[in-house]
């Protein structure tokens, strides 16, 4: 099925699982969690899968670890011509009230250790090809962080769902099937807000709120630190409510219904953030919008973009576009996006050119817990190397999960 093809989810039965973003540790483990068709038809992990399904019915812990890695190699670049990067996730959820449901209150959790495996960080490689923008948008370099760290509370027989504690924004502002670094594209412009906007904190104090209003239409507003730092949860509560700086996002949308929530969908997305003392950027705000559509459960073309002022913006215009494809569901998911974008004048200080990304994929599930996914980048005008028209970026990404 298409849904299970694009975005590796089961078909979610409450909002809590259904409004996740396929980045979300509830995705993530319910994406995990099923049988796949292998390339190679080899499964070795067959008693520890066991042993956590007991565990789940046991206790209501639901766990999930993998490794990741990333790594580049570029035709031309102002510094380094190649980076990679790794993260380590241990990541769960536990049902601790009503876990029968429908009104599930869960833990939600999601410890990490993200490192370089060279002197660049992928988080700044593209800056190093004089691109403006993030080629990947999450593999840095800050040891270990707690991502996630939040009470979930489902309501209204599983309808509406609130997250409150230390949350990472992109699990639920703007998402789509495709949306996730660590299994679909890898360039920030074909992720939340295609690039435009500014901040995107995790492990940042705050609460979001998110339900249907009807079987088609739902709705999602959040508030949480603006200056949210996933490596000092601690430190939240200072930030928070000393600076009191935070970001805040609204969002409505409607889908064909929950269960194709991010195959069929359309959605417009309003933000804000305050500015920030400590980082140095003004205050901001933008929009964002998505479409998308499936066909034939195979495939699924989308048309995203945004506008943003201020906010220490990547850019200030952007638009996506591309198409997912799905041959066999489950064992090879094929992307391919073409992105515009403008940089932010605001941010870069000066009156920059307009820049083209063009990104393809094709992910391959190798094993029940092993995924590898080859990709190219081209990037047509980069907005801080005037001396090359075009730079072609090929990575090679790994996932290990069990």
């Amino acid at each position: 099925m298409l849904g299970v093809g694009l975005t590796g989810t089961a078909h979610a039965q409450t909002a809590a699982e259904t409004l996740s973003g396929p980045s979300s540790t509830s995705t993530t483990l319910s994406r995990d969690a099923q049988d796949k068709d292998s390339v190679l038809a080899v499964d070795i992990q067959q008693g520890w899968a066991r042993w956590k399904s007991r565990l789940q019915e046991r206790t209501g812990l639901e766990l999930g670890f993998d490794y990741n890695a990333l790594g580049f190699t570029a035709s031309s670049s102002l510094g380094a011509r190649d980076a990679g990067g790794g993260v380590f996730r241990a990541f769960g959820k536990w049902a601790l009230m009503s876990r029968d449901g429908p009104n599930t209150g869960s833990l939600v959790f999601k410890l990490e250790h993200r490192h370089a495996y060279g002197d660049v960080p992928l988080t700044d490689y593209g800056f190093e090809l004089g691109y403006v923008g993030l080629v990947n948008s999450v593999l840095n370099d800050q040891g270990w962080r707690a991502t996630n760290f939040y009470w979930q509370q489902t309501f209204a027989s599983g309808r509406g769902v609130v997250s409150a504690g230390w949350l990472d924004v992109t699990d639920y502002v703007d998402v789509y099937a495709l949306a996730s670094p660590w299994t679909g594209f890898s360039n920030l412009a074909f992720q939340t807000g295609s690039g435009t906007i500014g901040g995107l904190p995790d492990g940042a104090l705050g609460v979001v709120a998110a339900g249907f209003l009807t079987g088609n239409l739902y709705a999602a507003a959040g508030i949480v630190d603006a200056n949210g730092d996933a490596t000092d949860l601690a430190g939240g509560f200072d930030t928070l409510f000393d600076e009191g700086e935070t970001f805040k996002s609204v969002e409505l949308g409607w889908t064909s219904g929950p269960k194709s929530l991010f195959i069929d969908n359309a959605h417009v997305t309003l933000w804000q953030i305050d500015a920030r003392s400590n980082a140095g950027t003004s205050d901001g705000h933008g929009i964002a919008f998505s479409y998308t559509r499936g066909i034939d459960n195979t495939w699924l073309p989308f048309l995203r973009g945004g506008w943003a002022d201020g906010g220490g913006s990547l850019y200030e215009a952007s638009l996506s576009a591309g198409v997912g494809y799905t041959r066999n569901p489950g064992r090879q998911l094929n992307g391919v996006g073409i992105n515009w974008s403008r940089p932010s004048e605001e941010t870069f200080g000066a009156d920059l050119d307009d820049q083209l990304t063009l990104e393809a994929f094709s992910r391959w599930q190798l094993t029940e817990g092993v995924e590898i996914t080859p990709s190219v980048q081209i990037i047509r005008n980069p907005a801080l190397n005037r001396d090359k028209s075009t730079i072609a970026l090929l990575g090679l990404r790994l996932r290990a999960a069990f």
